[in-house]
């Protein structure tokens, strides 16, 4: 019958399917098993340039490679004539430089499938490249563009400040963000103090020249690092001798941070209180810094397990005790190049955060007391 499938081979085809959902459990007898000796395992290289830039690598034999350029160009180093300066400089990592347009820069990471992107802290720039292993060369070229040969042409710059004034919008809608914003304004006196992003009257008054003055005073081979993950040692020093020694020396000297204390509230109709209790700590890389990140396990940084109850945590520990209202606790620790804070950070009901405050306190004094056991300690190691 035309039209009609035949069914003749049906049967074959079935049995044909079940053999090929089937195992093979006799090993070929002309086959040699392919065996790949592995590579032998890379340790971190570090180098240091003569003008005084860091290059440190680990080829760890990954298809994918990241490379980033750390600078010491974080808002402390602001001043108070170019307040937000840092806010801006990171908005404007993807503007127009002397090797490449705005749009070129753009479509062509887009191209090589790979990502550029700039983060900043207090202390620090980071500018990251991320791309396949193949492509790495190219896109290094955009890297060393954005963080050595930038322009800051006025009008692009000029056209930044609606997005300065995202960023600022979404900082004040997270009451996390918020409050380490305020507790470094009340902790410290200068340098620490200034914020991460542009205070209000600074929004769209930062020109192109002080852009260009803050680059040329912190964006030197002294003050900066590049690290490498996937990525073989002599290329990325290539890369740090013929393009990053553009500038030298040690450049603006770096204000010490000077910690007084403080106390700032902010009230709004939220229903949780957000609140940080701290102390100075101490510096990064001490031996006091690597005893208050231990410090910071035993009393609590977090769920161990996601969702967890944190019921391992010290702070829980003391907390569940004094109320049975919903709260999270977590120990806070942050060290900086000649600070630090150190303390507890609290998220609870308003009517219940002054108990939940009182019993985190009381556990940070019976921790320093010296209420804890060996098991404690090893675990929080």
């Amino acid at each position: 019958m035309k039209g009609v499938r035949s069914l003749n081979n049906f049967s074959k085809r079935s049995y044909a399917a079940a053999r090929r959902g089937q195992t093979l459990s006799e090993p070929l007898s002309n086959l040699k098993p392919a065996r790949m000796a592995p590579f032998p395992p890379q340790n971190v290289q570090v180098s240091k340039l003569p003008n005084g830039l860091v290059i440190a690598s680990l080829e760890n034999y990954s298809p994918l490679s990241s490379v980033g350029v750390f600078v010491k160009a974080g808002s402390r180093f602001e001043t108070s004539e170019n307040l937000g300066v840092s806010h801006v400089l990171r908005l404007a990592a993807n503007l127009t430089t002397k090797g490449a347009s705005a749009f070129k820069i753009c479509h062509s990471v887009e191209a090589l499938g790979g990502s550029l992107s700039v983060t900043g802290s207090r202390e620090t720039m980071v500018y990251t490249a991320d791309c396949l292993r193949d492509d790495l060369e190219p896109l290094l070229e955009f890297l060393v563009n954005v963080t050595t040969a930038q322009e800051f042409r006025p009008w692009e710059v000029n056209e930044l400040t609606p997005r300065v004034k995202i960023d600022k919008a979404l900082v004040q809608q997270c009451p996390q963000m918020n409050v380490m914003e305020m507790l470094h304004e009340a902790a410290y006196k200068n340098a620490l103090s200034n914020s991460l992003y542009c205070p209000d009257f600074m929004v769209g008054r930062i020109s192109s020249e002080q852009l260009h003055s803050f680059v040329e005073d912190n964006f030197s081979s002294g003050r900066m690092a590049l690290v490498g993950l996937g990525v073989n040692h002599s290329i990325l020093k290539q890369v740090g001798e013929g393009l990053l020694g553009a500038r030298s020396g040690a450049r603006a000297p770096v204000t010490k941070a000077v910690y007084r204390g403080g106390e700032l509230r902010l009230k709004n109709s939220d229903n949780l209180v957000h609140a940080l209790i701290v102390s100075e700590g101490s510096v990064m890389g001490s031996a006091e810094a690597n005893a208050f990140t231990v410090l910071q396990r035993i009393l609590g940084a977090g769920p161990y397990v996601k969702r967890g109850s944190s019921r391992s945590s010290k702070l829980s520990q003391g907390i569940a005790k004094a109320t049975t209202q919903p709260f999270d606790a977590t120990a806070f620790n942050a060290s900086y190049s000649d600070s630090g804070l150190f303390g507890i950070y609290t998220i609870a009901q308003a009517h219940s955060a002054g108990e939940v405050i009182k019993a985190a306190v009381a556990q940070v004094n019976n921790v320093a007391a010296g209420s804890i056991s060996e098991a404690d300690l090893v675990r929080s190691k």
